[in-house]
């Protein structure tokens, strides 16, 4: 059954969102983006803005012109120029975004990303639709948007996941994940992604990498919901990042970071709006190095795969890291999807037998209330210990209301894979300290022995528990 156009869904979310209790709260102010006035209009340049012929080479020179302002009127670095994108269809092949440039892609107006291979770099991680390398105070707003046109990359509509194009079979990547990425910021320093609309990605939407000083605001993320991969927003090897105000609604991972590139240090996000068919809210499962000094506050998930995943698969550490006031309600979706319907979800298993085993160390669940249809995961390894997690102030409510079958663990990827296992209110596994302070566990009285155990773990593995006003008991529907 056909949702809702994305046009009148993204309307009511946005509605949604302004009504919520957070969007009056007061967020980090973004860095400026100083510099001159000056705007280059890409009609100027030759565009064309009706969405059939290609708008590339317009674009690409109106940003080309506005880096060199920006450089000749620079009295200092930093000064900026804008391209304006009047209301309009702009298709383009890939552009680049350079030092100095904002993109201001107007109300009405939306950049279309092309969907065929030639219209993209010969080398795959050059795939993108906006790509920025190296480049210092860029940035993309307007309250436009910019669409990939992630519909006509798929091959067979399914209403449990659909089955994607992959331009594999062309040499020119290997997986079945080879489409393009949406917006890509490689290597940049001062960047800001503000009042905009990110559509329909082929690919991840908005990939931040080996970044600094990186601001995301106000800024509304849709993807088909039976996409896979279409994750929403990809913070790799990334220092000092704030999310903010964002809204997101997508078939995979919502705000997933990422070291595959380098270390990630300093991020906050707050005051979100998120649905997904996978994690809500991600740490891995590329983990080669450390996360550290993350923050996420004042966030709401809803009908979500899983809430909150710590997932470190390739030998990183992670430490010092919190989730506070966030409300989740995680249901199951079909098992091709990976996920349980876990409020909380954190693995440290390695990816292959000989992949190193990475360690979990001080997290806080702080005023997290959640409803659910499975319990919360929490599984180390022999060699990679969860250690000093606290849970304080968590309110959890289990309840069925879905057809999907329950009773299996879920450790993918890699490790053991889906594992048939009882249901419980809190499975645990391989940890060394672990307080749970004024947490509350509420069952739905008539689907009560749907659950086998309250908690659920081995001493053998499991050791410095504290408990401090723990409480469980059944409600009626």
């Amino acid at each position: 059954m056909a949702g809702p156009p994305p046009s009148l869904l993204r309307s009511a979310l946005r509605l949604l969102f302004h009504l919520l209790p957070f969007a009056q709260s007061r967020s980090p102010s973004p860095p400026l983006l100083p510099g001159p006035a000056a705007s280059f209009s890409v009609r100027d340049f030759g565009a064309a803005g009706d969405g059939r012929c290609y708008d590339t080479a317009a674009i690409q020179d109106a940003i080309d012109a506005c880096h060199a302002h920006a450089a000749a009127a620079a009295a200092a670095p930093g000064c900026t120029c804008r391209v304006a994108f009047p209301p309009g269809k702009y298709l383009t092949a890939t552009v680049r975004l350079k030092s100095g440039v904002v993109l201001d892609i107007q109300n009405g107006a939306t950049v279309l990303g092309g969907t065929e291979i030639r219209d993209y770099p010969p080398e795959s991680e050059r795939w993108y639709v906006i790509l920025a390398e190296g480049a210092r105070d860029v940035g993309i707003t307007g309250d436009g948007a910019v669409d990939g046109q992630g519909l006509r990359f798929v091959r067979r509509f399914d209403e449990k996941k659909n089955m994607m194009v992959s331009w594999n079979k062309t040499g020119a990547c290997l997986g079945d994940e080879c489409r393009p990425r949406l917006i890509g910021f490689l290597g940049c320093t001062n960047v800001r992604v503000w009042n905009i609309s990110l559509n329909q990605p082929a690919y991840w939407c908005l990939h931040i990498v080996r970044c600094l000083n990186t601001f995301i605001h106000d800024v509304s993320i849709y993807g088909d919901f039976n996409t896979p991969n279409n994750d929403g927003i990809d913070i790799d090897g990334s220092n000092c990042t704030v999310i903010t105000r964002c809204m997101i609604d997508t078939g995979d991972d919502a705000i997933c970071t990422k070291t595959y590139t380098g270390p990630l240090y300093n991020l906050t996000a707050t005051d979100c709006w998120i649905r997904t068919k996978s994690l809500a809210i991600k740490l891995g499962s590329q983990s080669w190095f450390d996360f550290r000094g993350l923050v996420f506050d004042n966030i709401t998930i809803v009908d979500s795969h899983r809430g909150l995943g710590v997932q470190i698969r390739d030998g990183g550490s992670v430490n010092d890291i919190t989730f506070s006031n966030i409300k989740i309600t995680s249901r199951y979706y079909d098992p091709s999807w990976w996920g349980r319907a876990e409020p909380i979800y954190i693995t440290t298993c390695p990816r292959k037998r000989w992949s190193k085993e990475g360690t979990v160390s001080n997290i806080c669940f702080i005023n997290i209330t959640a409803t659910s249809e499975n319990g919360v995961f929490l599984s180390g390894s022999e060699g990679g210990l969860l250690r000093n997690l606290r849970f304080s102030n968590v309110n959890v409510t289990y309840k069925r209301w879905t057809s999907y079958e329950g009773g299996l663990v879920d450790y993918r990827p890699g490790c053991q894979g889906l594992v048939n296992h009882s249901m419980a209110g809190i499975i645990m596994e391989h940890i060394k300290g672990l307080e749970i302070k004024n947490v509350n566990m509420r069952w739905a009285e008539e689907q009560s022995r749907q659950w086998d155990n309250l908690l659920d773990f081995r001493p053998s593995t499991v050791n410095g528990i504290s408990f401090h006003d723990f409480r469980s008991d059944l409600y009626s529907r």
